[in-house]
């Protein structure tokens, strides 16, 4: 399914749209202190936090710990969750199958950043702008805002 990025580009003008990996979200069901600033970003109104259904369950489905999946639910109240995008949909960079989703869910929302600790597949595209879309670690997202 398409989304339609006039959707959610009227609700944030002038405010950051924020992608976030499934990585991220596990993290931040760890107890990452770092990411919990994301939160706090989009508490302030300074971002709004976007995820897909698609990313959603790869977290859940990677974390075990009832605390864990407690503390994911509570972080996922403050996160858009967007529908998937059309599986046919031509990605603009070499990424794994499994990672397309992920970028171009963030580009069909028309995010400014898609934050991501995948390091072995996103790595070598981090401070690149494609599509619209910077993509980034959330150390580098938090030291530019």
């Amino acid at each position: 399914m398409t989304v339609d990025p006039m959707r959610y580009s009227k609700l944030s003008q002038g405010v950051d749209r924020v992608f976030l990996d499934a990585n991220i979200l596990f993290s931040v069901a760890y107890g990452s202190p770092g990411l919990d600033l994301l939160w706090n970003f989009a508490e302030k109104n300074l971002c709004l936090l976007f995820a897909s259904n698609y990313v959603v369950k790869e977290a859940r489905r990677n974390l075990h710990d009832p605390d864990h999946l407690k503390k994911l639910e509570a972080c996922l109240s403050k996160v858009q969750i967007v529908p998937e995008v059309d599986p046919e949909m031509p990605c603009p960079i070499d990424l794994p199958e499994k990672d397309r989703p992920v970028l171009l869910a963030a580009i069909s929302i028309k995010a400014n950043y898609l934050i991501t600790g995948d390091i072995e597949h996103f790595g070598k595209y981090f401070g690149q702008t494609v599509s619209g879309v910077k993509i980034c670690k959330a150390r580098d997202y938090l030291r530019k805002t």
